[in-house]
């Protein structure tokens, strides 16, 4: 079973890398004041995301090891 936490974070993850590509990678004007924003706090959710998922291998690691 996928835990919460890795759903989280591949959610935040696909969120991110939408917005980077749709607006960075396609052509079309330069980036405003507002979009700069968007663009800092896209990168901040993609590492956020990645440290979710990471977090989520560890306990479920941890978990598996741990003698009951």
């Amino acid at each position: 079973m996928i835990s919460r936490q890795k759903i989280v974070g591949w959610i935040l993850i696909v969120v991110s890398v939408y917005f980077l590509r749709v607006r960075l990678f396609t052509p079309g004007p330069i980036l405003e004041k507002k979009e700069w924003v968007q663009f800092i706090g896209s990168i901040v959710v993609l590492m956020l995301g990645t440290i979710n998922v990471r977090m989520a291998a560890m306990r479920q690691r941890r978990r598996e090891r741990a003698p009951d």
